[in-house]
């Protein structure tokens, strides 16, 4: 006598209607939004403290046009992550994986262009302990870098569970989930990219 196929995993969700996953996810992201917020202010609050070395600050480190080309690389894959999405929604794994790939591609190139940039910076004697200006630079840009590193690492998870035949049960809410930490990470490089690149210190 043939077994009978064993029954779904009931899923829990919580008085709002969302799943105990979502829900961390969302409260993880307000928790980040405090500590970068934080950053932010630091940041704010040193931008004009040079110390001992005066020639080192914004109006002469940063170049904009680079990290101009690097922010929309950054932007353009928030399209990716949507798109990863579709195809999880939509029982198209091939198309999953292949924007799963192509979002992290694209963070990992931005991830080169901050290095890149961090290299040049240390070069032209511009080090984490030069001054209160770029202690504070290096830490939001730094910590903002880590949580794109992050993000990397689990759409590439993502993508090998999924080649594997591991991530069947939830997919798309699993995308999902990755796909909101994602999105808030292009959040808050748009925050940065504005306050940091933009807004000319006083």
């Amino acid at each position: 006598m043939a077994s009978e196929p064993a029954a779904p995993t009931p899923q829990h969700e919580t008085t709002l209607g969302l799943s105990n996953e979502k829900m961390g996810m969302w409260a993880m992201i307000g928790s980040e939004c405090l500590f970068f917020g934080a950053l932010i202010a630091a940041y704010l609050i040193y931008v004009n403290a040079f110390g001992d070395a005066p020639e080192i600050n914004p109006s002469t480190i940063y170049d904009i046009p680079f990290t101009s080309v690097s922010t929309f690389i950054l932007l353009m894959s928030s399209l990716g992550v949507v798109l990863a999405l579709s195809g999880a929604q939509q029982g198209d794994d091939r198309r999953m994986r292949t924007w799963l790939l192509a979002t992290a591609l694209m963070g990992a190139t931005f991830l080169s262009g901050q290095i890149y940039e961090f290299t040049v910076f240390m070069e032209e004697g511009m080090r984490m302990s030069t001054s209160p200006f770029t202690t504070s630079f290096y830490v939001l840009t730094g910590f903002h870098g880590v949580h794109v590193g992050v993000g990397v690492l689990m759409l590439l998870t993502l993508w090998g569970r999924s080649l594997a035949g591991k991530l069947e049960r939830r997919k798309s809410e699993i995308v999902e989930n990755v796909g909101l930490y994602w999105h808030f990470v292009d959040i808050v490089w748009i925050i940065i990219f504005t306050v940091v690149y933009l807004i000319p210190a006083e």
